[in-house]
C-alpha cells in the first residue's frame, strides 16, 4: 500500500476513534475494507493520490467482489466504509470531489424475520414443565413478557418493579433513545408478575428492588443469561433457526399481524420509529396466505 494512502488510513481511523468514538470493531471493519480497496486499486490501476481516484475505478472493485460471490450486504458495508473515508478526505481540504457520488449500492433482499408458531408458543406454556425452584419461576416469566409484549432483551432486563401498573394492567417500557412506551398486559400476566413480586420478597435474602426480574443471588439479569434460557425452551418446540429472545418479539408483532391488528397498533406496541420498519411483519401475513392458498386451491 502506497504510504501516502496509508498516512490518510491512519487519520481517518484515529477520527474514527477519537472524535466519531465508534466502537472497535467497526474501525477495524473499516480499516480492513480500505486496505482491501486500496491494495485492489494499487494492483489494477498503480499507486494513486486520492485526487486521481474515480468512480469507474471504485466500480471495477465492486464488479469483483460481486464475482467473488461476496453478499449485497456485504458490498453495501464496503461502500458505506468508502463514503465515509472520502467524505472525511474532502472535509480535510484532500479531494476536490468523492467519487462515490455516482456510486449505486446494490439492492438488498429483505429476509423475513423468523418466529415461532402460536401452537408451538402454546404447547411451551401450556406442556412444558419449569422447574420448581426460583431459576424456573424466573424463566417462565421471562418467556411470557418477551411473548405477551414484544419487548427487547434490554428492556426486558431493564424492567422496574414501578413500572407495572396493576390497576390498569399496564406496563412502562423504556426504550431505544430513552423513548418511553406503554403496554397493555393481560390480566393472567398481571397476577403471574404480582406472584413472582411477591415471591421475591419472601424467598430471597435481600434481592434488588429496583429491577423486576432477578436471578437466584437477587442481582439483576444480564444477557447470556436471558439469551440461554429463551433458546433452552425454545428448542423444546421450534426448529426454526434462531431462537434468542429478538425471535419472541418477531413472534409477538406477526402473531398480531396474521390476526388482523392495525400496523400502526403493532408500530406503537413494538417502539418502532417509523412504520417502514413495521411493515415486514405484513409480509410474513401475505406469505402465510400464499402457503394456504397452494395447500388448499385445486388451481393452485
Amino acid at each position: 500500500m502506497p504510504v501516502n494512502q496509508q498516512k490518510h488510513i491512519a487519520s481517518f481511523l484515529d477520527y474514527l476513534k477519537f472524535q466519531k468514538r465508534y466502537a472497535q470493531h467497526t474501525i477495524t471493519s473499516y480499516e480492513n475494507d480500505l486496505t482491501g480497496f486500496v491494495d485492489f486499486i494499487e494492483i489494477q490501476y498503480g499507486s494513486l493520490s486520492p485526487n486521481e481516484l474515480k468512480p469507474t475505478f471504485i466500480r471495477s472493485w465492486l464488479a469483483t467482489l460481486k464475482g467473488q460471490d461476496f453478499s449485497a450486504k456485504t458490498i453495501n458495508r464496503k461502500i458505506s466504509a468508502l463514503k465515509t473515508f472520502f467524505k472525511y478526505l474532502l472535509k480535510q481540504g484532500l479531494i476536490e470531489v468523492s467519487p462515490m457520488t455516482t456510486i449505486v449500492s446494490p439492492k438488498q433482499s429483505k429476509r423475513l424475520p423468523e418466529y415461532v408458531e402460536r401452537k408451538d408458543m402454546g404447547t411451551l406454556f401450556d406442556y412444558v414443565e419449569f422447574t420448581e425452584d426460583w431459576k424456573g419461576n424466573t424463566e417462565r416469566l421471562v418467556l411470557e413478557l418477551l411473548y405477551n409484549t414484544g419487548i427487547r432483551q434490554a428492556e426486558l432486563i431493564g424492567l422496574k418493579e414501578n413500572a407495572i401498573d396493576f390497576q390498569r394492567g399496564l406496563i412502562r417500557v423504556l426504550g431505544k433513545g430513552s423513548k418511553e412506551r406503554i403496554i397493555p398486559v393481560s390480566p393472567t400476566l398481571v397476577i403471574s408478575i404480582k406472584n413472582y413480586i411477591d415471591a421475591k420478597k419472601k424467598e430471597l435474602e435481600n434481592p434488588n428492588r429496583e429491577f423486576l426480574l432477578v436471578k437466584d443471588d437477587g442481582q439483576k439479569l444480564y444477557p447470556k443469561w436471558v439469551y440461554n434460557s429463551v433458546k433452552k425452551y425454545l428448542s423444546l418446540v421450534t426448529t426454526i433457526d434462531k431462537k434468542s429472545p429478538h425471535v419472541l418479539r418477531h413472534t409477538f408483532a406477526t402473531h398480531l399481524s396474521n390476526n388482523g391488528a392495525d400496523l400502526n397498533a403493532i408500530k406503537e406496541l413494538l417502539g418502532h420509529s417509523s412504520l417502514a420498519a413495521t411493515q415486514i411483519y405484513t409480509h410474513n401475513t401475505i406469505e402465510k396466505l400464499k402457503d394456504v392458498y397452494k395447500k388448499a386451491h385445486p388451481k393452485a
